[in-house]
């Protein structure tokens, strides 16, 4: 039997059950934030190095049942998801390079006289919101059933991250976050089609240039990688 299911399912509740439940702050409690962080760290990568030798054995067993079609994607569908590839990358490579409030060990940002520029404008959750583009993507173009279960949980797990974030950036610094989430929102580009930002491109076009850089280099080389092309 594959074991890719039961390493994803311990992925997700690791992260869902784990860092979005009051079991954090219990384990914060007894041990220290910084401990915490380094064994979450740790654990969050020795599923994920689980998962996906599980997911390599999976797709290279013909007869296992995860490989069966679920759906048919439809014609347009690859299509759309190379679009979409592209929104995810620019919000993933900005994201991750925009320093924020929201990232781990970088909540002191909330107290910057402006702690919400660039990506942030558009939502707090960048590198999350890239995630969750990238899963609904490939569910566009493939129908698999390892793929509706894998994009499905990792797309729902993020955005379910974000919230999980947004509590507890209020309960550490209720001042500070309050003064943030006022300029800022969870959903991209709300806060400014809402008037409580704007967009600034020039805040972030190297980072932008480096998204694409990134992406046009992976499409490249996603036969290699992945083993289907990227670009039909």
């Amino acid at each position: 039997m594959s074991m890719f299911p039961t390493a994803l399912a311990a992925f997700v509740a690791l992260h869902i059950g784990v860092s979005a439940t009051g079991l954090r702050g219990a384990l914060v409690r007894r041990i220290g934030e910084g401990p915490f962080r380094g064994l979450f760290a740790l654990a969050s990568a020795v599923v994920l190095v689980w998962m996906i030798w599980a997911f390599g054995q999976m797709r290279a067993n013909p007869f296992d049942g995860l490989n069966a079609a679920l759906w048919t994607p439809p014609a347009w569908g690859r299509h759309a998801a190379q679009g979409l590839m592209i929104v995810s990358f620019l919000f993933v490579f900005v994201g991750i390079t925009t320093p924020g409030p929201t990232l781990a060990g970088a909540e002191k940002m909330l107290q910057k006289d402006e702690p919400a520029t660039g990506v942030l404008r558009i939502t707090r959750h960048p590198f999350l919101w890239g995630v969750a583009i990238w899963a609904v993507a490939h569910l566009l173009a493939n129908g698999e059933r390892f793929a509706v279960m894998l994009f499905g949980a990792l797309g729902l797990m993020v955005l379910l991250g974000t919230r999980s974030i947004d509590r507890k950036g209020a309960a550490r610094d209720p001042e500070g976050w309050s003064r943030f989430a006022a300029v800022t929102s969870n959903i991209p580009f709300a806060a400014i089609v809402q008037g409580r930002n704007r967009l600034a491109l020039g805040e972030m076009w190297w980072r932008m240039l480096l998204a694409l850089a990134a992406y046009a280099g992976f499409a490249y080389a996603h036969q290699w990688i992945i083993g289907v092309p990227a670009v039909p």
